[in-house]
């Protein structure tokens, strides 16, 4: 067998032996062949059998079907070699594999000094049998296992076994590596061991089992400034956060301490968040003088929910600085072994990582494998062999290693971060540790784990182990160890007891940098900012968006919309919705604010309404109108995103974290579709303010409407939003007009008050001529909260105050026309939350007190925002001189019905009910 072509057979037997049928005729003999050839010459030689070829012939076909068996065990090590590495630190036995046993291929004891080619090895050319076998199950069955022959491409495979083979995945560290590993997992046990006897049954979710994770950031950060990342932004759950604050980021261990004490419990009324689910940012420089910014991911309790949110600011982190090759910062998460074979989130982050508009250059995956999930063990919880192998989607190396073994872990973390480097592509490391403690330091994990917890109690920590082994190789001493152990002990005594100092206030971090000038808190009453553009803009901005190249092939259909934005650029036709959404982002860009759309089917939109990417007719070549506006204008990206929600949504919130100046935003397909993503809107965009001081600017755009298309596609669930509301947390807005939208999304950007804007949008309405505006009132104006009838000024003294937002505004009006009703009054909430009582109540005054407001709504009466503004209404103090009352359908336990005609006749009987409504006799004047 040619070595040359070693991998590229390799490739092939493999396929063979899945499915003989998928090769050429040809090919199938061929391996038969040698398989029949093997076995035979395998059979005569244990059998004495006498040769019927020539001595000369017969020995080279001997050595050369031997040869192939040596490669073929090569190569099942590579393939298999994971499944016999030494990769528990319990010690719990694994089952051989047949693969990895000499005598499967047809070998006996006296093969094993004859020498072979080991030309398909990095290394020396010819070995002995022994040798080769000995080199193998070092470099692939000691404390590393490496998965990677499931990457297709040739080249990325013979990288890492060059790597891997040549070194026999061993690291050769010097002296001072390993004294500052040793450094690092004596500041992890001794902060495990002090913060557990000063804070006796505390919740600090321990890292204890898990030491050498510390190390191992470490180590990673080192390596990430040698290749010249200048930040990470680092994601990680519960478990050895404490340890990972106060031994990688650096944050003051005294600060942590007074978390412990609480001594002002009265600051976090009402808000706050438990001590490990806080973040941090530091800065951090490493031994070869480079600097680094850290920034520590806060995080809720649903676990891996944070993953897609780092990564979102990583991405903005890089397109900040212009980073299109994303190398200068670097995405670390770290994982539970449960949670990243359970949650589906997993897969999502996984999926997005080679997506162009998600692409942050590869992420440095951590699982932290406690081999269990607080009670469940990994055969109660996965059906997998390990609890990475989802990651085996991806064209990516997956490499299992040893906690125990920390000069194991230093070489699959310096072979990953170079890997990263090289493809930039994510790696995952499995670290196989344990849980020495329960899930929480108040857990009896032994009621459930009585065998698993007899091995963990019989073990020492990592450090012992590690000293043992220094002391053996003379690089250290006992009591070089110890010293270090004391030094650390005297730090955090002296940290402990400053935090109990009256004057000592902890250090709440605050937003800074690129933050500066922004805010949160309450909306101001008289926080306007102007909004509108010039007339020149305005036009220069939309008669760009209607140009293509002379050589871009226009769709036919697509045509009649570019010719009408021109019509709309000259003021000879008014400006629909997509046109008005269009104009704000591009209007923004040339004024240098960057926009940022994602969604599924957004550059289309779900409607065929935006259009704003173009594809030639002919070659399907993208062109991006709003990229082409004005010289030196910010970028606009409009994404098409994958069939997922939580994981996008948690990009584009991680995105806004650091992108205050920019307009980001992400579109449902449907309204209601946001559910799948509730914990993203939950634990994060509405929360975050009050949780842990931070701002967003997120917006979210969701179709909402009961146009009969069926209860999944009609609702975007406001009224869950709108439950979710305090404090001025969120905006929940249903503008009615094109020019109400444009205005709207530019406000979020102008005004420096930061908050997340969920914007209901609609759906037949995209084209309704009664929501479009002449070009003039996107020139001056701005968002208003709440629009009067348009007819108010004839309509003196009506019978009733219609108060409504969004569609059924526009239902109403035409039925208002068609009644000939000259005593209802149709006022239109545009924004829903939060209200504002001077808005409200000047447009209520216009008409007299006493007058009757019915909320008329198209959800049924359960839903929508019915119940808020009933009890709002009593709040604002409105209910004595405006009495309020309801219209809507019926309570239901789905939002609307499936059947089209139905809906049409619901639908018609709400509009005549609140046209033929009577009203009770008026007693205020």
């Amino acid at each position: 067998m040619n070595v040359s072509n070693q991998s590229f057979l390799d490739d092939l037997f493999e396929q063979f032996e899945h499915d003989p049928q998928s090769l050429a005729p040809e090919w199938q003999e061929y391996f038969r062949k040698i398989q029949r050839e093997g076995m035979a010459i395998a059979t005569a030689e244990k059998n004495g059998a006498p040769h019927t070829t020539s001595p000369a012939v017969d020995n080279r076909k001997s050595d050369q079907l031997l040869q192939d068996r040596v490669d073929q065990l090569i190569r099942g090590f590579r393939v298999r070699g994971h499944l016999e590495a030494k990769i528990d630190p319990l010690g719990i036995p694994r089952m051989q594999n047949r693969e990895l046993d000499v005598a499967a291929y047809g070998f006996e004891p006296s093969d094993f000094s004859r020498r072979f080619s080991t030309a398909t090895l990095s290394g020396h050319d010819e070995q002995t049998l022994e040798e080769i076998v000995n080199r193998l199950r070092t470099t692939y069955c000691r404390s590393i296992g490496a998965q990677f022959m499931h990457i297709d491409d040739h080249d990325v495979r013979d990288w890492l076994q060059s790597r891997m083979e040549s070194t026999q995945n061993r690291i050769q560290l010097s002296h001072d590596r390993q004294i500052r590993i040793l450094t690092r997992l004596t500041d992890a046990v001794i902060f495990e061991e002090f913060v557990r006897k000063k804070y006796i049954g505390a919740k600090t979710f321990s890292l204890e089992g898990g030491e050498t994770l510390i190390p191992l950031l470490d180590l990673a950060f080192e390596k990430a400034g040698e290749h010249g990342v200048e930040e990470v932004v680092l994601g990680m759950a519960h478990r050895g956060r404490l340890n990972v604050l106060a031994n990688i980021m650096h944050k003051r261990a005294q600060n942590i301490f007074w978390s412990f004490d609480d001594p002002n419990p009265e600051t976090n009324r009402g808000g706050g968040d438990v001590l490990y689910h806080m973040g941090y940012s530091s800065d951090w420089t490493t031994q070869a003088g480079k600097n680094l910014h850290i920034s520590l991911c806060f995080n809720p309790s649903h676990l891996e929910f944070v993953n897609t949110v780092a990564m979102g600011r990583c991405r903005s982190k890089q397109d900040r600085v212009q980073d299109k090759e994303r190398t200068k910062c670097l995405t670390v998460l770290i994982h539970g072994d449960a949670a990243f074979a359970g949650e589906g989130i997993i897969q999502e982050t996984l999926n997005m990582s080679e997506l162009a508009g998600y692409r942050v250059g590869g992420t440095l995956h951590v699982i932290l494998n406690n081999q269990i999930g607080f009670t469940t063990m990994a055969d109660e919880g996965r059906s997998t062999t390990y609890a990475s192998d989802v990651a085996k989607m991806l064209q990516i190396p997956i490499f299992h290693v040893n906690g125990e073994d920390p000069e194991a872990v230093a070489q699959v973390i310096e072979l990953a971060m170079e890997f990263r480097k090289e493809f930039h592509r994510d790696v995952v490391v499995d670290m196989y540790c344990f849980r020495r403690l329960g899930h929480n330091e108040s857990d009896e994990p032994r009621f459930t784990q009585p065998e698993m917890y007899q091995a963990i109690d019989s073990r020492p920590n990592v450090r012992e182990v590690y000293v043992e082994h220094l002391v053996k190789l003379h690089e250290v001493t006992a009591e070089d160890a110890e010293a270090i152990v004391n030094q650390r002990r005297n730090e955090l005594e002296t940290e402990f007891e400053s935090a109990k100092k009256e004057a000592f206030t902890s250090d709440i971090q605050t937003l800074g940098g690129y933050w500066d000038g922004f805010y949160g808190g309450k909306e101001s009453e008289d926080d306007l900012v102007p909004t509108g553009i010039s007339r020149e803009l305005a036009s220069s901005v939309l008669s760009a968006m209607s140009h293509t190249p002379e050589t871009f092939s226009v769709n036919r259909k697509l045509q009649r919309i570019v010719a009408a934005r021109l019509e709309m650029a000259n003021g000879s036709r008014p400006i629909d919705w997509p046109t008005a959404e269009l104009l704000a982002f591009g209007s923004l860009a040339v004024d240098g604010h960057s926009v940022r759309l994602t969604g599924q089917d957004c550059e289309r939109g779900t409607f065929s309404q935006r259009h704003a990417v173009l594809n030639d007719a002919e070659t399907g070549e993208k062109y991006r109108t709003l990229q082409n506006l004005a010289t030196g204008q910010a970028n606009v990206e409009i994404i098409n995103s994958p069939l997922c929600e939580a994981g996008v949504l948690g990009f584009e919130y991680g995105y806004s974290l650091d992108a205050p100046n920019s307009l980001v935003l992400w579109e449902a397909q449907f309204g209601d579709f946001w559910n799948v993503a509730q914990v993203i809107v939950d634990q994060f965009i509405c929360s975050a303010e009050d949780k842990w001081r931070r701002l967003t600017g997120l917006t979210m755009l969701l179709p909402h409407g009961f146009e009969g298309a069926g209860p999944e596609h009609c609702s975007a669930r406001v009224e869950r939003f709108l439950t979710l509301t305090a404090e001025h947390n969120i905006q929940v807005v249903y503008p009615s007009t094109a020019a109400q939208y444009f205005h709207l999304l530019r406000r979020q950007v102008l005004r420096k008050w930061r908050k997340p804007l969920i914007v209901l949008t609609p759906k037949s309405l995209l084209r309704e001529p009664m929501v479009m505006n002449n070009l003039e009132d996107f020139t001056s104006g701005q968002f208003e909260r709440i629009l009067n009838d348009p007819r108010a000024d004839e309509i003196k003294n009506p019978a009733k105050i219609i108060l409504c937002a969004g569609k059924i505004a526009i239902d109403l009006f035409k039925a208002r026309e068609e009644h000939q009703k000259d005593d209802v009054a149709i006022v239109r909430l545009e924004q829903l939350y939060p209200l504002n009582r001077e808005a409200i109540e000047r447009i209520l005054m216009t008409y007299p007190a006493g007058t009757p407001v019915f909320w008329v709504q198209e959800e049924p009466r359960n839903m929508g925002p019915w119940y808020f503004i009933r009890v709002r209404w009593e709040e604002l103090g409105l209910q004595d001189d405006y009495p309020i009352s309801a219209i809507t359908r019926p309570e239901s336990a789905s939002p609307s019905t499936g059947s089209k005609k139905m809906h049409v006749i619901e639908q018609n009987e709400l509009i005549e009910k609140v046209m033929q409504v009577s009203v009770p006799q008026r007693t205020r004047v």
